[in-house]
């Protein structure tokens, strides 16, 4: 057997090879306004006598008013492209070099627009970096590699079958964990897979029902607090149960349980930390406020507003009041932390006093009721940003405007996404995933539907 290959220089938005041939595609594009390719070119292209059209150029590039936003539309159609040519359930693999946040989610959106479902990113070290690496104090110096595959045809056919049906939910859920690196090990030590998180699960569900235009079937909490009695954990990370047996042989053989590094930038973020911070240690307002506020740090967006911590934790979380008997995780806490309340019944007076004031994480049921309510706050504040008049909004809440988006999205009410984008500044849009992917699609469906 022979073996042959092609080489063909042509755009990559529109190649001659026929739909679903390709095992395998690596791919290593231009990243916003790293480098000018085609001006880098036009001295020997003159020389030759063919210069390189670029209006179709996927590059940022400000003398030729080419913003983000127009590299995202550009790179899209490669993307779309790789998407068409790819054989379903087979894999991509996108370099990616820029420290800005807002190419990184243009990238993001179009791969996921596109079809494409982000399973894994690592750091790729070159040992050699390029030029710019290695003489600008401003350029990243590890390059990052996007690992994203393309579902099988058996996933989109039973999507189109069933439609936003919640089993359309847990069979993305189920085929998406059978995709992911089981065990991430360097120098020696267990990683945590991050795209085992059971929140960015849930991203990549709300891309792939919003990619096909689908409202979500489940929320955030129906969705957390459903998943782990239909998958099993382990150290914060969603398995499958054929998958578990494997984690555990490796994580018996190292000594410390991997780590999530949680940064709090946004109201999100911050929500997140406190559930980690409250289900290890149930505790009063005065012992959680020291820890909360050292994470607020320069990490914090620019347009987002703070939020104060009483807010947080009165609509996310429960406080014990003293009456009835200590819910079972704070008992579990105590009980195990003081050897004095240890073997205590949960309605020993000396337990209810220490116990007083502590909050801690709400049970499943309570959780979707707590849920409930604070959407509606959230809903209720962003139909005051879709009525404020005059000049962009200065300050807001990214929930706010995730929730209003996702509302307007199952409503097919795209005209809100767009009028309420256009009122905050373009770079707040631009570095958040969740917002410009509903942002990218309500204009897509409103352009299709003018």
């Amino acid at each position: 057997m022979t073996a042959s290959a092609i080489i063909t220089t042509q755009s990559a938005t529109s190649s001659s090879l026929p739909d679903s041939s390709i095992d395998y595609i690596f791919t290593d594009p231009p990243f916003g306004e790293n480098i000018y390719y085609s001006d880098l070119n036009y001295l020997v292209e003159s020389w030759h006598g063919v210069t390189t059209d670029f209006q179709p150029e996927a590059i940022v590039d400000r003398v030729r008013q080419k913003g983000v936003t127009e590299y995202q539309r550009l790179i899209q159609k490669c993307f779309l492209e790789y998407h068409r040519v790819l054989k379903p359930g087979r894999w991509m693999t996108v370099v990616f070099s820029n420290s800005r946040a807002a190419v990184w989610n243009a990238i993001q959106v179009a791969l996921q627009q596109t079809g494409f479902v982000v399973a894994e990113v690592t750091a790729l070290d070159k040992k050699q970096g390029s030029f710019q690496q290695v003489t600008s104090p401003n350029v990243v110096k590890q390059d990052l590699v996007i690992s994203a595959y393309k579902p099988g045809a058996g996933l989109e056919r039973r999507l189109a079958e069933r439609g936003a049906a919640i089993e359309s939910a847990w069979d993305f859920v189920q085929n998406h964990l059978a995709q992911l690196s089981v065990i991430k090990m360097k120098d020696g030590t267990l990683e945590f897979i991050v795209e085992r998180d059971p929140r960015r699960v849930y991203d990549r569900l709300i891309a792939w029902f919003v990619r096909h235009d689908l409202p979500v079937p489940l929320s955030s909490d129906e969705f957390l607090s459903s998943v782990r009695s239909r998958f099993p954990e382990r150290d914060g990370m969603l398995f499958l149960p054929d998958q578990v047996s494997a984690y555990e042989r490796k994580r018996a053989q190292v000594t410390q349980a991997p780590q999530m590094e949680l940064f709090v930038s946004d109201e999100r973020s911050a929500i997140d930390w406190l559930a980690d911070f409250l289900k290890a240690r149930p505790s009063t307002y005065q012992e959680i406020h020291p820890e909360f506020i050292t994470q607020l740090g320069a990490g914090w967006k620019k347009h987002e507003a703070k939020p104060e911590l009483s807010a947080l934790l009165e609509n996310n979380f429960l406080r014990y009041d003293g009456e009835g008997d200590v819910p079972s995780q704070i008992h579990a806490y105590l009980s195990n932390g003081w050897r004095e309340f240890r073997g205590l019944d949960k309605s020993d007076p000396s337990l209810k006093a220490k116990a007083r004031d502590r909050w801690y994480l709400p049970d499943p049921n309570k959780a979707q009721d707590l849920e409930k309510k604070r959407e509606k706050a959230l809903l209720k504040e962003f139909d005051t940003y879709a009525a404020a008049t005059g000049r962009k909004l200065k300050e807001f809440r990214l929930e706010v405007l995730r929730a209003g988006f996702k509302t307007a999205w199952a409503n097919r009410d795209y005209q809100t996404i767009i009028k309420v984008a256009h009122k905050i500044p373009e770079e707040a849009l631009q570095e958040d995933e969740k917002l410009l992917l509903w942002y990218d699609q309500a204009v897509t469906r409103a352009d299709a539907a003018a």
